[in-house]
């Protein structure tokens, strides 16, 4: 047996695992276009404000040699489904006669018995006049980091566009390189379609307060160059923002070309059902680029989280590896800094549509922004807050900024549907407050006899 994966993002690196612990004799090629291989895309955010290295984005923890994989650098260019093989080209790093190098490239074609498309998402283009301007950036790869942190230190204004958890990458990234930042929002507030007003003005006030300077209702229609070089941007209005670098992030979008050439099934992302398999059932995907079917809601939906992509590559090499075993969507949770803020966003808990971007994040979900038909309490004030969404019966979201000790206990209930019905009508009165209201509970499930809440909110506990 033959398992071809391309992607070395964490979902490609997932289903190897898989694979290995089902198959010990089948064969695995992993194909990453990436030079770097397999890193914590998550990480580079601390790599971008110098609170890690670069070599600590490496995770020591993955042997190639117990796993036996074949490793090759490239890119595929094209499936062939009713052949089962796929073509593309393998890089090369040679040495010229100068002591340069090159990269070279070479045709190779590969069968395969099962494939795995993990090639994840690409960070959608700022499309204006003058972005082909040197000192125009965003952030998907390392490679991306590392050009930001060498222009940051000639640069001494920064203009960054966009909405969501890496336009704040970016932001503080270049704010910790002592680059004076401009930050640009298309409307009202950061991040409206995930956070309520009140959280988007606690992130606004702390990136205030680190010297940032807010432009709401605020678009560039131009970048200005001279020589090639970021020199400004126009806005809308006519003004003009003097600047040395610009960034932007404006949404992520699923890679699809391989998938659309191969004629697959694609709608946002590439259709999968809950065994991740595409319309071709011997190709299956997972990660950022698989628009998952969810069996409970009727729905397939796209999560740009790292714990899902996880989760998905390892179930996809289960089932490549014949073990058939449904993947059912889990409720979306992350944990992510925002201005300094630990911040934790579970369930569904958005507001509506964000101005500032185009689709998806990197680190959203879909799910968020399925606000229901609920009621809401909030808790404390300033850095230390708690937003609850409340259904009838179950809480269906939370929202914890700051002290993060209610963050594990409400991922619990939340996932596994804990009845609240003893305590919701605590939780909305104006005379309780929801966290001391939320802790007590806990503390009585918890060491109650009572049988166990559930089933786990994890289903692996590899790292």
């Amino acid at each position: 047996m033959r398992y071809v994966i391309v992607g070395s993002g964490v979902a490609g690196i997932a289903a190897i695992e898989a694979i290995r612990s089902l198959d010990d004799q089948g064969e695995i090629w992993l194909i990453h276009e990436d030079p770097h291989g397999f890193y914590s895309r998550p990480g580079l955010a601390y790599y971008l404000t110098d609170e890690i290295p670069e070599e600590q984005l490496f995770p020591a923890s993955i042997d190639w040699k117990q796993y036996r994989v074949q490793r090759l650098w490239g890119r595929v260019t094209r499936l062939y489904p009713e052949q089962s093989a796929i073509e593309g080209v393998h890089f090369r790093l040679a040495r010229s006669i100068f002591g340069s190098k090159k990269v070279q490239e070479e045709a190779f074609r590969l069968s395969y018995d099962r494939l795995l498309l993990a090639v994840g998402s690409q960070a959608i283009p700022l499309n204006i006049p003058g972005t082909e301007s040197q000192g125009v950036v965003k952030i998907d790869h390392l490679d991306d980091a590392r050009r930001i942190r060498l222009l940051a230190r000639r640069s001494r204004k920064a203009v960054v566009v966009g909405g969501g958890i890496t336009s704040l990458e970016l932001v503080e990234g270049l704010r910790a390189q002592g680059v004076e930042v401009h930050y640009l929002m298309r409307g009202e507030r950061y991040w409206s379609n995930v956070l309520d007003e009140t959280e988007s003005r606690i992130v606004e006030h702390r990136l205030e307060e680190e010297g940032v300077i807010l432009h709401h209702f605020t678009e560039v229609s131009e970048i200005l160059a001279q020589k090639g070089r970021v020199v400004g941007v126009r806005l809308k209005d006519g003004q003009v923002l003097r600047c040395d670098m610009v960034a932007y992030a404006i949404g992520v979008r699923p890679r699809l070309e391989l998938a659309r050439q191969a004629s697959l099934q694609t709608d946002r992302g590439i259709l999968v059902n809950e065994y991740l398999q595409t319309s071709v059932p011997d190709i299956f995907a997972a990660g950022d680029v698989a628009q998952v079917y969810d069996p409970r809601s009727g729905k397939a939906m796209l999560d740009s989280l790292w714990g899902p992509a996880r989760e998905q590559g390892y179930y996809a090499g289960l089932n490549m590896a014949g073990l058939k075993r449904p993947y059912l969507r889990g409720v979306p949770f992350n944990v992510t800094r925002l201005a300094g803020i630990t911040t934790t966003l579970i369930g569904r808990i958005g507001e509506g549509r964000d101005e500032d971007t185009l689709g998806i994040v990197r680190g959203d979900s879909e799910t968020w922004r399925d606000l229901p038909d609920a009621l809401m309490a909030q808790s404390g004030f300033d850095v230390n807050r708690i937003r609850l969404i409340i259904g009838e019966r179950t809480l269906l979201g939370a929202v914890v900024m700051g002290d993060q000790t209610l963050s594990f206990p409400l991922q619990r209930m939340i996932a596994e549907e804990v009845d609240i019905r003893p305590i919701r009508d605590r939780l909305l009165s104006a005379n309780e407050k929801p966290a001391e209201v939320l802790a007590e509970y806990w503390s009585k499930l918890t060491t109650s006899t009572a049988p166990s809440l559930g089933r786990p909110v994890f289903k692996f506990s590899r790292a």
